[in-house]
């Protein structure tokens, strides 16, 4: 696992994201002309990607979720602050992303002020930014990357074709071939609620389930957001639409909209962090006050 200063930056990134000459009218627009996110075909970091994603398809199974749920969801394991927390990840770089290779720490707050410039008035949102990808904290704590990272799907059901690699890299995941957890609603009933869901073990379900046990005070939008960000074959892929009721659908859009910033925030442009601190330490003390349980 890499280490990076904030004075420190990859050589290949930078370069890459120069080519890219962002026009800052692009920022929020999907698939700007001189780069296409979420590449998984070709480039610098597909291979690592693909392997990460294979190997998060072979061991993401029922069994393996509800045993991650009973190790992290108690929150007994260490107490921190969220600012503690962001910072740890100077130390993470997403091996599931194609698109930046480096820090997360960078990220959170590049997706923070993108919202903070589109959502003036709603300051949960822009905190919501900065949180999203808190949980990769796990990666530093033995979890494979592959346990963390990426994006999620529900298990205990049949996986859907908008899966990333999926027509490859579910060959040996023992559940692909269960009676029950093969077919296409599997062990939900239909309609039932993502809320009863199993979703595959990361970083979006341990940060909800942390912050539903701390009872930050977060908006049933904002909680969706953080939930299910990186539910890209259902906010983006359309699928598993079967398992939602009206509430999920009514948050649907808000998942979308936060997706935007997610994704089209990364670019090289890199926020001053020491200065924006103060304003989102607020935020926090406002939604998330005191030290955390982890």
């Amino acid at each position: 696992m890499r280490v990076f200063s904030r004075t420190s930056f990859p050589l290949q990134l930078t370069q890459r994201m120069r080519v890219l000459q962002l026009d800052p009218s692009l920022t929020y627009r999907p698939e700007p002309e001189n780069y296409q996110y979420r590449n998984y075909k070709d480039g610098p970091l597909v291979d690592r990607v693909k392997m990460t994603y294979t190997l998060m398809h072979t061991h993401q199974t029922v069994d393996f979720v509800k045993k991650k749920h009973a190790l992290w969801s108690s929150c007994t394991h260490k107490k921190m602050s969220v600012m503690e927390a962001l910072s740890l990840l100077d130390n993470l770089v997403d091996e599931s992303d194609p698109d930046v290779d480096f820090p997360n720490s960078f990220h959170a707050y590049q997706t923070a002020e993108g919202i903070r410039r589109a959502h003036p008035d709603k300051d949960w949102f822009q905190l919501v930014g900065l949180l999203h990808d808190i949980g990769k904290i796990l990666a530093l704590e033995n979890e494979p990357q592959w346990a963390v990272v990426g994006d999620t799907f529900p298990v205990g059901c049949k996986f859907q074709k908008s899966i990333v690699f999926s027509d490859t890299t579910f060959e040996k995941n023992i559940d692909a071939k269960h009676p029950v957890y093969s077919t296409e609603s599997g062990i939900y009933a239909p309609n039932c609620g993502l809320e009863n869901v199993l979703m595959s073990w990361g970083h979006d379900e341990y940060l909800y389930q942390v912050l539903k046990f701390n009872e930050c005070s977060i908006p049933d939008e904002g909680m969706y957001m953080i939930r299910f960000h990186s539910f890209y074959p259902w906010h983006t892929g359309g699928d598993y639409r079967h398992l939602c009721n009206e509430k999920d659908l009514r948050m649907l859009p808000w998942v979308q909209e936060f997706n935007k910033f997610d994704l089209y925030t990364k670019t090289e442009d890199l926020p001053d962090v020491e200065n924006l601190r103060p304003y989102y330490q607020g935020l926090i003390d406002k939604y998330c006050p005191r030290v955390l349980c982890w």
